[in-house]
């Protein structure tokens, strides 16, 4: 990761620089590490390391892995809201990898859920053509495991949304 900023407005967010993310084509992006206090969380950053190894060895195959979640997702939204015009790309979509067409990621986060199942997570927050409000997230436990795909509300595992729960815990390594 090279060295971490300090966010200036949240004190327990640590920012690297953009780097390549095999996931996407090795699109650049900055991983944001929140949540973390290094006087409180000695294990945090070697957790984190590990979930990102894990995550940055993911490519171009493991996102085709999950194409149909993420496609699942589109449609289950496309469902519940009017037809209009624009959306008709996505309602011809004949293979279901077609899908990253209409997804862009723009950022990563790695946090550790503080109950429950205190683990570390990677998040990957999206902009989509379907849901332009509230996106698209994908998290994946310990970077690894793909546990969620949802529009982007924060949470890491259960979903409370107006979309069904999406959990599918498909691990890649």
């Amino acid at each position: 990761m090279g060295s971490l900023t300090q966010d200036k407005n949240f004190s327990d967010w640590w920012k690297s620089n953009k780097i390549s993310i095999p996931f996407f084509d090795n699109k650049k992006l900055p991983i944001t590490f929140t949540g973390y206090e290094p006087s409180d969380d000695k294990e945090f950053l070697t957790e984190a390391d590990a979930a990102l190894t894990s995550f940055l060895a993911l490519d171009k195959t493991a996102r085709e892995g999950i194409s149909y979640l993420v496609y699942k997702n589109c449609i289950e939204f496309l469902k519940m809201v009017d037809f209009i015009e624009e959306d008709q790309p996505l309602r011809d979509i004949k293979d279901e990898n077609e899908i990253w067409k209409f997804v862009w990621p723009t950022d990563i986060y790695v946090s550790r859920r503080p109950y429950n199942e205190p683990d570390i997570y990677v998040q990957v927050t999206c902009e989509c053509d379907w849901e332009q409000e509230h996106g698209l997230q994908l998290v994946f436990k310990q970077g690894k495991k793909i546990t969620r795909v949802s529009e982007q509300d924060g949470h890491l595992t259960h979903i409370v949304s107006r979309t069904k729960k999406m959990s599918c815990y498909l691990n890649f390594n």
